[in-house]
């Protein structure tokens, strides 16, 4: 009692037996039948997870692994993943007691044969999980205890041997609120990897001196796939004990409100909580009629307070580029991502943006986004040089000013006489039917019908007198006709032009 009286098993119940008189083991069955009743069963659901703990070839079979599922099921036939190395590997055969099944389930001992994979690729320490569902890293989040029994204290920076599951690797112990750790004491640690190690929230681990080889420590893992993280950080600390401590509520809001530039999925949010996705669906349905998080399509969440974020960055680039650029419509749709949120793909920045419309904070128009109301409009100064284009363009229209000129006859500068062209384009002012050449859209429009009249008398058009019927040179006659070409108005047959 005095032994056992520092340990664990201090508050453990005793029971006296006899091997021999067999005395007091009725009472120990019954003891151990009432504790497997307390037991929290293994979940079955969810996402496979085993670690290996052998690895060997059987004649006729090929490479066979052994170890207990943590979670989830391993079914016959399906590919797995071979973690930290990202290999599929398909399930061949499974065992559980020697014996044959089609599905194995958490908290069963199981020989998994496997196909696709030599002996010599596996070690033990790795682990076959559920594709696409953990990540290796080389930095893991932690709650840290040192055993009162160590004769030594733990310093910051000291190298230690970390043991989880059946991996072993060496590691470096970052004290993020102290720079030593007294025998007995626990805080939070972030333990820097020598390779990368696959973890997941909740998961326990032992640590040992590098040497002596003696076990002094262990603790459980609040992140497995960590950033770096700066000591004496009072907010480190504070996300650290929400992800520890926080009910589920708190902890999705959290994942998804830092994660402000991307949407999450119920995978996702998996990984990083550790929860299984029943669970998760309660809980952020909660947080959607709370108004602290929204669906953006099935599965797929964002924070209210990240979708806010989208929206502000969004609304002030928006306002300083109509100032900047009063004469755009608006703010190319991709350019707003790829600048601002490249972690959101185009698809589901869509979705975002939708939402933020139906909120009436921006609208959109021809893949340009542009704040509600929002009207295009030259400035005075640019407005005479509309009107000056325009006439020019009327008294010469079917042999218009080069570009070049018709900067010179706008009287702006290079840059500004650049945007009032794209936006007399824009409008439909102008039509632009090369690099180099623009017509009004009156005269595109009066080249039709002209052309039209001579359609209605013929079949077949020659460049030449196209020329002659707009009263133009060859210089301005061949572009249009090839722009009445692209737009199907006309169709070219050998040297001629048909009517579409």
């Amino acid at each position: 009692w005095e032994y056992i009286n520092t340990t664990i098993l201090k508050d453990a119940p005793l029971v006296s037996v006899s091997a021999v008189t067999m005395e007091g083991i009725p009472e120990l069955l019954g003891l151990i039948e009432n504790l497997v009743t307390q037991v929290e069963e293994k979940p079955t659901f969810g996402q496979a997870r085993l670690p290996i703990d052998r690895v060997f070839t059987i004649s006729g079979f090929g490479t066979v692994v052994t170890g207990t599922l943590w979670s989830g099921q391993l079914k016959q036939g399906e590919t797995v993943e071979l973690m930290p190395i990202k290999k599929l590997v398909r399930i061949r055969t499974l065992q559980v007691h020697n014996q044959k099944t089609d599905t194995a389930y958490a908290g069963q001992r199981v020989a998994v044969n496997l196909q696709g994979i030599e002996v010599s690729d596996i070690k033990r320490g790795y682990l076959l999980a559920t594709p696409a569902y953990l990540t290796p890293s080389y930095r893991v989040d932690t709650r840290l205890r040192l055993l009162s029994s160590s004769k030594r204290t733990l310093k910051n920076w000291n190298r230690v041997r970390f043991h989880l599951g059946t991996d072993e690797t060496l590691g470096r112990v970052v004290l993020l609120d102290r720079d030593e750790l007294q025998p007995g004491d626990e805080t939070f640690v972030q333990i820097v990897l020598e390779k990368p190690v696959v973890a997941y929230k909740g998961d326990r681990f032992v640590i040992r001196y590098y040497s002596p080889v003696t076990t002094i420590g262990g603790g459980i893992i609040i992140d497995g796939n960590a950033p770096k993280q700066k000591r004496y950080k009072e907010e480190v600390l504070d996300q650290l004990a929400i992800k520890e401590e926080g009910s589920l509520y708190d902890v999705v809001l959290y994942e998804l409100e830092s994660n402000s530039q991307e949407l999450m999925t119920i995978d996702e949010l998996s990984k990083l909580t550790g929860s299984n996705r029943e669970q998760l669906k309660q809980e952020l349905q909660q947080l959607v009629e709370d108004e602290k998080a929204i669906l953006i399509k099935d599965q797929v969440y964002i924070s209210a307070y990240a979708l806010d974020a989208v929206n502000a960055r969004i609304v002030e680039t928006l306002d300083k580029y109509h100032q900047k650029y009063p004469m755009r419509s608006g703010y190319p749709r991709e350019d707003m991502r790829s600048r601002y949120f490249k972690k959101i793909n185009a698809k589901d920045f869509n979705l975002v943006l939708k939402q933020l419309e139906e909120n009436g904070t921006i609208s959109s128009r021809n893949n340009q986004l542009m704040l509600p109301g929002w009207i295009a409009q030259p400035g005075d100064r640019e407005k005479e040089s509309v009107e000056k284009i325009k006439h020019i363009m009327e008294e010469q229209m079917f042999t218009p000013p080069g570009i070049d000129e018709l900067s010179s006859i706008s009287g702006l500068g290079e840059d500004n006489f650049n945007e009032l062209l794209a936006y007399m384009i824009e409008v439909g002012l102008l039509v632009k039917i090369n690099q180099d050449t623009v017509f009004s859209s009156h005269a595109i429009e009066e080249g039709k019908k002209k052309l039209t009249d001579y359609f209605e008398q013929e079949k077949e058009l020659s460049l030449a007198t196209a020329r002659d019927i707009l009263k133009t040179t060859r210089k301005y006659a061949l572009p249009l006709v090839e722009y009445y070409d692209r737009i199907r108005f006309t169709r070219r047959v050998g040297d001629m032009r048909v009517k579409l």
